[in-house]
């Protein structure tokens, strides 16, 4: 199952909550938010700087990581950007594949 990186940045109301119910309780809810769009919550951390938590999520395709971002941005709480992740056997693909490429201008 695809794997995506989610960057999340929490809102005023999104850090009271956070206050108010803890980290443990926020990992419960993003693990059914994952479940509910059928897939799960791999990992979950929070940190300093631009973003305050990271998720990893697996979920079966790009419109189920969407729907997950979508409900999450749409509820107000946080703002949250989602990085596709590549295995390293899909980039041995990618590397294999032969595409067409002009430089502009040139």
């Amino acid at each position: 199952m695809p794997k995506y990186l989610q960057h999340v940045s929490y809102t005023a109301e999104g850090l009271k909550g956070l206050l108010k119910d803890g980290g443990s309780k926020r990992r419960a809810a993003i693990a059914e938010l994952a479940k509910s769009a059928g897939g799960k919550l791999e990992a979950c951390y929070f940190a300093f700087g631009e973003s305050d938590l990271y998720c990893i999520i697996e979920a079966p395709d790009n419109t189920s990581a969407a729907a997950v971002a979508l409900a999450a941005n749409a509820a107000g709480a946080v703002r949250i950007k989602t990085t596709v992740l590549l295995t390293p056997e899909e980039v041995d693909q990618a590397t294999r594949k032969s595409v067409t490429f002009h430089v502009p201008g040139q």
